[in-house]
């Protein structure tokens, strides 16, 4: 019952570090490089730079949670028969964060674009309650800030924390706020051609959302770093 993008995002990152550890491939081979992106025209660096998340160890584990948890409780909630609307936000968010990438140091920007994917949730189900160790209790549009602040004690940089909630709250302004003011109107709109080859007429009749969905809130205790 894993919905369309979920599973083929979350398939591909499990299956190039899958290629990774068989050496198969390199991390050298799919990282963020604007000069053999342009110059050397090594286009697959623009879509391969998403999928690596590091060697298979916690890091890579914590990770996956946070990427397959967050993209289908987006996909199954407020994307819920609007694939076409979804796979469109993973192409802006992707497209604005690689224009960023071109002037920050990161090599690979998954770890950023799951930060992005947890920022959109956290605005869009802000009365749910999350759970950090046990310790922080607070509302859902704190996460991405307490991951930035668990980071920080770490001592990792937060560069990637930062790219993300900027392009997710770009994305979340833009989609849920600008059209809502007086005067504004949507700019994003999705693509007929997305429209036609995504969306299904009929909901699925066997539909079941994650409990994370249901009312109540949840108790949340993935409170690893998302990259480092």
């Amino acid at each position: 019952q894993v919905p369309p993008v979920t599973r083929a995002y979350t398939t591909a990152c499990v299956l190039t570090t899958a290629a990774v550890q068989l050496e198969l491939i390199t991390p050298f081979q799919l990282y963020f490089n604007p000069e053999l992106i342009f110059k050397h025209f090594q286009i697959w660096r623009l879509i391969t730079n998403y999928l690596f998340f590091g060697p298979v160890g916690f890091n890579f584990l914590f990770n996956m949670i946070f990427l397959y948890r967050y993209c289908r409780m987006l996909e199954e909630g407020s994307f819920r028969g609007r694939t076409a609307d979804f796979v469109f936000m993973f192409l802006f968010g992707g497209l604005l964060m690689t224009l960023f990438g071109l002037f920050v140091n990161l090599v690979f920007l998954g770890q950023a674009f799951t930060i992005m994917l947890v920022y959109v949730w956290s605005r869009r189900n802000p009365y749910v309650r999350m759970n950090f160790f046990g310790l922080l209790i607070f509302q859902a549009p704190f996460l991405p800030w307490v991951l930035m602040g668990f980071s920080l004690l770490l001592g990792n940089s937060i560069i990637v924390d930062l790219l993300g909630i900027a392009v997710g709250h770009i994305y979340f302004f833009l989609e849920d706020v600008f059209p809502n003011q007086p005067g504004g109107g949507r700019l994003l709109r999705t693509p007929s051609v997305l429209k036609a080859i995504f969306d299904t007429p009929e909901d699925d009749p066997n539909y079941n959302p994650l409990p994370e969905e249901r009312p109540g809130g949840f108790a949340w205790g993935e409170g690893q770093r998302l990259g480092g």
